[in-house]
């Protein structure tokens, strides 16, 4: 018993001192995003309990809503939808253009659980046009995506585990296409060693502090010709998955 209270004591002392030097860490560098009990702001950079953040708001939808139009976000909220006992949504949005947003989704007005869709945002701003301008000198126009609801399994399966997209928690991104019209694909560009193929690497890694699940090509061949983004619940401290 003796040892057991010691064994306690050590890990809540752990505990203690991790907090404590995220805590200094995070004001030392003037970053509150990076803690994990401060309220999201869309608006700051991306941090470490950003990702985190944004897969907490699948509880709040009307927080989630709130801090897309306090960012300048157009969007319109969906109606709820229910396809049997399993697959549906609640809080569902279409983002709009115009406002905050600048890239385009094609097809236009998928929608998306609201987490996704800030997450989109965010992704835009810190991420994606960041990495175009980086690599090529200009933005992206538009990102092509294959869709974000479809009421089915993991993989289309008979059986098993439903896929994340059956709650319009996920979205499937195929492409971009930059300001001068050029299109880069997953399917064509994710291998090399060019200014593509690096790229979306950018874009692939920068999406996983905003998701809790990202899995590309490098995952396995039945994400050879997309980016997979979700916001799976796996509780607060849940794993998060980057592949």
């Amino acid at each position: 018993m003796r040892a057991l209270r010691r064994v306690v004591g050590v890990a809540l002392g752990l505990l203690i001192a991790a907090a404590t030097v995220l805590v200094g860490f995070a004001m030392l560098r003037g970053r509150p995003q990076d803690l994990p009990w401060t309220p999201l702001d869309l608006a700051a950079p991306i941090g470490l309990s950003t990702g985190r953040k944004l897969a907490a708001l699948r509880t709040d939808p009307a927080q989630c809503r709130a801090l897309l139009g306090a960012a300048g976000v157009r969007y319109t909220a969906l109606p709820a939808r229910r396809d049997g006992a399993t697959c549906g949504y609640a809080d569902a949005i279409r983002l709009d253009r115009g406002g905050a947003i600048g890239i385009a989704l094609r097809p236009a007005g998928p929608g998306i659980a609201c987490p996704v869709a800030a997450a989109l945002a965010l992704w835009e701003w810190n991420v994606v046009q960041p990495a175009a301008q980086a690599r090529f000198g200009m933005p992206v126009a538009a990102i092509d995506h294959f869709g974000s609801y479809a009421c089915r399994r993991l993989y289309g399966r008979e059986s098993g585990a439903w896929s994340e997209h059956a709650r319009a928690n996920a979205i499937d991104i195929a492409g971009f296409r930059l300001a001068d019209g050029r299109r880069i694909t997953v399917a064509r560009d994710w291998q090399g060693s060019d200014a593509s193929a690096a790229f979306l690497h950018d874009v692939r890694d920068g999406a996983c502090s905003l998701y809790a699940t990202v899995l590309s090509p490098d995952y396995n061949a039945a994400h050879r010709d997309h980016l997979h983004l979700d916001q799976a619940d796996r509780g607060p401290l849940g794993w998060r998955a980057c592949r």
